[in-house]
């Protein structure tokens, strides 16, 4: 089993610094996948996809491109269920696990949130990032890169012999 890749949904992520860290420190691949307005890196290890403008292109080149064991980030809690129907490891910008057991709620929590939003009833702010986001996020993305690296070696080894 070949190693994790770490794909990120690019547009306005806050987090591509640590995605970036994380990935050198375990020689894995990292692919920014984006609708543009991503400078290209000349690290062989980072990857720059530009798709087209399209609402839900980013996410389409995703899920046909992530297998499982790879690492999803993303804040796009409809990328995020699909990916984690794939077998990928998803996580969202705060560091967040999204999983079969918690994916569910997070898409009824968007919905219901959408449908406040549609209907008045809630004006839909979003908490700022934090420091602290940053931080855990880091702390989870390290910690789900290693797992995803460990479990992809001992399938190789088994595989081998």
């Amino acid at each position: 089993m070949p190693d994790p890749i770490i794909y990120v949904d690019a547009d306005a992520c806050p987090v591509k610094a640590e995605a970036e860290k994380v990935a050198d420190r375990l020689g894995l691949v990292v692919v920014f996948v984006s609708n543009g307005g991503l400078r290209p890196s000349r690290d062989p290890m980072i990857r720059h996809v530009v798709v087209s403008k399209s609402a839900d292109a980013a996410d389409d080149w995703i899920v046909e491109n992530a297998k499982p064991n790879d690492i999803v980030v993303t804040a796009d809690i409809p990328l995020a269920a699909r990916t984690v129907a794939l077998g990928a490891h998803v996580l969202g910008m705060t560091g967040k696990p999204f999983t079969h057991e918690t994916i569910g709620m997070a898409v009824a929590m968007r919905d219901l949130k959408q449908h406040l939003r549609e209907t008045g009833e809630s004006k839909g702010y979003n908490a700022g990032f934090t420091p602290q986001d940053r931080s855990r996020f880091l702390g989870a993305l390290d910690q789900t890169a290693r797992k995803a690296k460990a479990f992809a070696e001992s399938a190789a080894k088994d595989a081998a012999g």
